[in-house]
């Protein structure tokens, strides 16, 4: 069992920046893929990033690269998402999810494990 617990988000003008916190507990972190995803009001979940068990392998999805940064620390049991040049459709609840493989995925079904989520909102 794993739990996740977010912190970080809050309101941001457009351009600004946030960085996001996923703290783990339970089994070993460093067993786990981590994942971001989002949800808008009204839409279905998407993926944002993803990083692979020893930080090797990162994907982005394409509206968030160049602009978001996902980084762990396996000492700190703690993933992260820096979040900068923030735009309005950016707003989401955000989430973070830990995956049981050595592969990183996109798919949301594919994760074990999940936080609570915290609000983003970039105003314009």
């Amino acid at each position: 069992q794993v739990q996740l617990v977010e912190s970080g988000g809050g309101l941001v003008q457009a351009g600004g920046s946030l960085r996001l916190s996923c703290a783990a507990s339970g089994r070993t972190f460093s067993t786990y893929a981590m994942g971001w995803f989002r949800q808008a009001p009204g839409k279905e979940r998407e993926f944002v990033a993803v990083i692979s068990r020893n930080g090797g392998m990162i994907y982005y999805t394409a509206s968030v690269k160049g602009r978001f940064t996902i980084s762990r620390d396996n000492a700190k049991n703690t993933v992260y998402l820096q979040m900068n040049s923030l735009k309005p459709e950016d707003t989401a609840v955000y989430y973070c999810a830990a995956d049981l493989t050595a592969v990183p995925r996109y798919d949301a079904k594919a994760y074990d494990y999940w936080g609570q989520g915290t609000q983003v909102t970039v105003s314009s």
